[in-house]
């Protein structure tokens, strides 16, 4: 489906206000369109209107008194009203004059000795004429006064609601563009919950973020200006046409081949804008990354005298989106105004021809208030032209932009279920696993071995043995390629990925906290888990110790990823989390490498209470942590070289027993 019938299907779900948004822009267009029309008629009808056939009339309505006689304009009579001697009034210049017989003749007029000469291919007509005073103008245009200002009043009216319903327009097409753009995100956020973790190994946290916020942003922007520009143009040049007919059906056909010509702009436009906006959208992305990455890895940039290759790294990025962005400025510039002045230029100069070579022919010549509303027309046929052609950019922007934000929402889920399980025994078995990260490239090779329940396992090895691995297929982050993981003799691969978790605890080498207090992060705003028990939690870890220095205890803040406690602080919040959730299998990923002695001994403590009735796996570098455990497997290139207890191990005087002794003459060194 394209993005276009995807951002449609968006619109369909707040149809109703968008549709009384557009249809309150179609009376507010309307109501500005009728303008032209009612001066037509104020300056035809009622200012020249004055031209009109007189009558001798009686003292009635709208009736005028000159020389001891009333006049009254012939379309003012009323059915029945008898009419007396047909008389005219003429205007030349800012003159006007009196002709007490009726007139037949056309042409140009002059005044000369009392007589009114109508000269017409070179021939002339005479008839006597009086001229009339200022006063008798203003009698002889006291009818049309109340006229004038019923339209006047019309006019205004209308403008009022015009201006009431583009209100209303905006306003709801506003409430409806904050709508979808609310339900867009909720679904992206929503969608990235379910993607796999391999898809976050491939795409920078900051990317993921700018189609959440910078490009549902630009697609705001189709459903205000672009989507209300577009409807408000073609409603509005469907009017002027619509006019434009009713006028001078000559002409209006004339101004048609608009049409054609805006079409081919907008289809060369489009093929230069829509390739210049993918790369001006994937720098963004790319520099939202870069910042991302640099604020989280300052430290090391800092310490390492990296400035000023970061920096020149953005500047390259930057330049790169600077440059686009100038190639659309330039493309806007040269193909926008400019466009439309050149066709309102030409159709200007095919105005003026047509009515120049027009007014040859006395026949031809249209009245003043046909001219001021074609004039008014052609003027107003230009403003939503300007505004398609400045919404192009936006269109294509949104475009882009949607076509970024449904690639993420394509990438392939799961849905999270909601389902429960009765809590594991925690007897955990790996029978022949093998599994890769990429293609056949095999971090685990026919990996097998079980754990009972409460049972402690060690996992030791060098880096890329692939500890952690058995860890990310354990939580189903990855699932493997060949054999199977059981739990409780049931395969996880039959479970849904949060079904298997909700008895499942991890407590990572460096842990991860959350914008929020201590007590938020041990309980995750989890209602199950009350304050009694997240108190309960930190005291039986030995966190309380640590942490009874804060001033605000366990409502102490926590900004981004704890930045603010040491790292043995923010581990025994993160053993309290995982004791909170009384989870039947539980991993410790390197929990005391990066700790001091003192807090070592604590965290030691901690391990012991959180290990008590549950099945544990521990990774460890300190093999001194995992003395204890019921089973150790000693991992060499996703294979398990040895397995047993630390002293069937020692016994056997293989690579764990080189691993140990090392280790302990290193201590015994330091």
């Amino acid at each position: 489906m394209s993005v276009g019938k995807r951002l449609y299907k968006y619109a369909l779900l707040f149809k109703k206000t968008i549709i009384i948004a557009l249809l309150m822009l179609t009376v507010s267009v309307s109501a500005e369109l009728v303008g032209p029309f009612i001066a037509k008629k104020m300056i035809d009808d009622h200012i020249l209107g004055i031209e009109q056939p007189w009558y001798e009339s009686a003292d009635t309505k709208d009736a005028v008194a000159y020389n001891n006689t009333f006049y009254k304009r012939g379309d003012y009579f009323t059915d029945g009203e008898e009419k007396g001697e047909e008389a005219h009034i003429f205007q030349i210049g800012v003159r006007f004059f009196f002709v007490d017989e009726p007139v037949t003749a056309e042409g140009e007029r002059s005044f000369e000795e009392g007589n009114l000469i109508f000269t017409e291919d070179e021939n002339e007509t005479v008839y006597a004429a009086d001229e009339l005073s200022s006063s008798q103008i203003l009698a002889f245009y006291q009818p049309e006064i109340p006229r004038i200002i019923q339209l006047v009043l019309l006019y205004f009216a209308l403008t009022v609601v015009a201006a009431l319903f583009h209100f209303g327009q905006d306003y709801h097409l506003q409430r409806s563009a904050n709508r979808i753009i609310q339900k867009m995100r909720t679904d992206i956020f929503g969608h990235i919950q379910k993607l796999p973790i391999n898809y976050f190994d491939n795409l920078p946290a900051g990317k993921v973020v700018a189609r959440i916020t910078n490009d549902t942003e630009a697609i705001r922007e189709l459903y205000v200006q672009v989507l209300s520009q577009f409807f408000y143009s073609g409603i509005y040049i469907t009017g002027i046409f619509v006019a434009l007919f009713i006028l001078d059906p000559q002409l209006a056909a004339i101004c048609l081949l608009l049409l054609p010509i805006l079409w081919v702009w907008m289809t060369v436009y489009r093929k230069y804008a829509s390739t210049y906006n993918h790369v001006v959208r994937s720098k963004v992305s790319e520099i939202n990354a870069s910042i991302n990455e640099s604020i989280q890895g300052m430290t090391i940039i800092q310490a390492f005298r990296r400035e000023k290759r970061t920096k020149e790294e953005f500047e390259e990025m930057n330049k790169t989106h600077f440059n686009y962005q100038n190639k659309l400025l330039s493309l806007n510039s040269l193909m926008s105004y400019n466009l439309v002045a050149i066709l309102r230029n030409l159709t200007f100069v095919a105005f003026i021809w047509y009515f120049g070579s027009g007014a040859i022919g006395a026949e031809s010549v249209v009245s003043v208030g046909v001219l001021y509303a074609f004039v008014d027309y052609i003027n107003r046929l230009f403003q939503p032209v300007t505004g398609i052609v400045n919404q192009l950019a936006n269109l294509e922007i949104a475009l882009v932009a949607g076509e970024r934000v449904f690639q993420l929402l394509d990438e392939e889920g799961e849905e999270v279920e909601d389902g429960r399980v009765n809590r594991y025994k925690g007897q955990v078995s790996f029978e022949n696993v093998s599994f890769a990260y990429k293609e056949e490239d095999y971090v685990l090779k026919n990996l097998s071995f079980e754990a009972k329940p409460g049972e402690t396992i060690g996992l030791v090895g060098h880096t890329g043995s692939g500890k952690s691995s058995i860890m990310n297929l354990l939580f189903r982050f990855y699932d493997c390629q060949k054999g199977e993981i059981r739990i409780d003799g049931k395969n996880i691969k039959e479970l849904p990925r949060q079904t298997i978790r909700e008895h499942m605890g991890i407590v990572l080498q460096d842990p991860y906290l959350f914008t929020g207090t201590i007590a938020s992060n041990v309980s995750l705003n989890d209602p199950r888990i009350s304050r009694d028990k997240v108190e309960k939690a930190l005291k039986a870890v030995g966190a309380d110790r640590v942490l009874k220095h804060l001033e605000k205890g366990l409502d102490e803040p926590v900004i981004e990823k704890g930045s603010t406690l040491s790292s043995g602080q923010r581990q025994l919040i993160s053993f309290a989390r995982a004791l909170a959730y009384d989870p039947a299998i539980l991993i410790l990923d390197e929990a005391t490498s990066s700790v001091d002695t003192e807090t070592e001994a604590i965290i030691q403590d901690a391990m012991e209470t959180l290990k008590s009735g549950r099945t544990t796996f521990i990774i460890a570098h300190r093999l001194s942590t995992i003395k204890n455990a019921d089973q150790i497997l000693v991992l060499d290139k996703g294979e398990i070289a040895e397995k047993g207890s630390h002293d069937e191990l020692m016994a056997l005087r293989g690579k764990y027993y080189q691993m140990y002794k090392l280790q302990q003459g290193n201590k015994q060194a330091g």
